[in-house]
Formats: C-alpha cells, sequence, structure tokens
C-alpha cells in the first residue's frame, strides 16, 4: 500500500502534513462545492480534525516529489454501531495537480485500506457536476444510488448531492 511512482509515493498522513493538508482544503472550501464548508478552517481546528483519523478510519497523502499533492480519508459514516463497516470517503487533490493521476491513485490506496481494515461498504457524497468525481468512482465501481436535492446551499445557489457505494468484497 505505499506505491512510488515516478516520484509518487501514498503513505499515512502524519501531523507534520497538516499546514499542506489544510492549503487543499481551504481551496476547495473558497472555490468549489465539492465540500459544503463555507468558512475556511484554522491549523488548530484541523488539529482536531485530524485526531479523529487511524485505525479503521485511515487518512493518507499522495507525495509528489517531495509535495503533498492531495490526500484521501475514510470516515464513519453513521455513529450507529450497525454501520461501523460502512465507511464515507473523502479524496481532495491540490489545483496544480489535477488530472495527474492523484485522485484516482489516493482512491486505489484507500480502497485497499478499506478492504484491510474490514469495512463492507464504502459511500461517496458527490456535489451534483462534478463530472471527474463521478467518472472517478464510477471507473472504480462505485454504483449510483440516489439524489438529495437541495440539500446545500452555496456560492448564492442550491445544490444537490449524488450518492455512490462500493460494496467491497468479503476477506
Amino acid at each position: 500500500m505505499n506505491p512510488e511512482v515516478s516520484g509518487r509515493q501514498i503513505r499515512p498522513a502524519v501531523i507534520d502534513d497538516l499546514p499542506s493538508l489544510l492549503e487543499i482544503y481551504n481551496h476547495a472550501v473558497r472555490t468549489t462545492v465539492a465540500t459544503f464548508d463555507l468558512d475556511e478552517f484554522t491549523l488548530d481546528e484541523r488539529r482536531e480534525w485530524f485526531s479523529h483519523y487511524g485505525g479503521h478510519y485511515p487518512l493518507i497523502v499522495a507525495e509528489q516529489d517531495g509535495v503533498i499533492a492531495g490526500y484521501a480519508s475514510l470516515s464513519r459514516y453513521r455513529e450507529k454501531a450497525a454501520y461501523d463497516r460502512t465507511v464515507e470517503s473523502s479524496v481532495y487533490v491540490h489545483p496544480k495537480f489535477h488530472g495527474q493521476g492523484i485522485g484516482k491513485a489516493l482512491m486505489v490506496d484507500i480502497l485497499e485500506r478499506a478492504k484491510t481494515c474490514g469495512h463492507h461498504v464504502v459511500i461517496a457524497g458527490i456535489t451534483s457536476g462534478n463530472e471527474a468525481s463521478v467518472r472517478l468512482h464510477e471507473g472504480l465501481g462505485f454504483q449510483f444510488v440516489g439524489r438529495f436535492r437541495e440539500v446545500g446551499h452555496k456560492f448564492g445557489q442550491w445544490q444537490d448531492v449524488d450518492f455512490y457505494q462500493l460494496i467491497l468484497p468479503e476477506q
């Protein structure tokens, strides 16, 4: 789970990666509807966020020639115990690295980690219109399972969220 291809390494995130993760995420907050956060985060706020990862909820980074190019994570889907083997995936790539296969490499790795952790289902919520994310997820076997209409309001418009699901093979 640590593939290195032409200067690229995917590895578990460490606390020293946090400033880069913050930069990537805050860019998404400011410029996209990929996240419904409306305000940028501080380093202290993201430190708290970081503390929720590890073990069954991995957080990984793609490092390209020594620079953090993107990250992916698996988060608890819901709090109730019966959901324990269902997780939600997230993937963010620095705009400078879009179109270079970073998102796919991260997703392939995080899905392997999901299997290793014993998860059964991975859910992805994708804001309608994000065709690159849809292609990525469908290419990895995710299936569209439904749309929540007008559940987020960002940049002066109501946003729909499409939900995709991947059932992992039993180990």
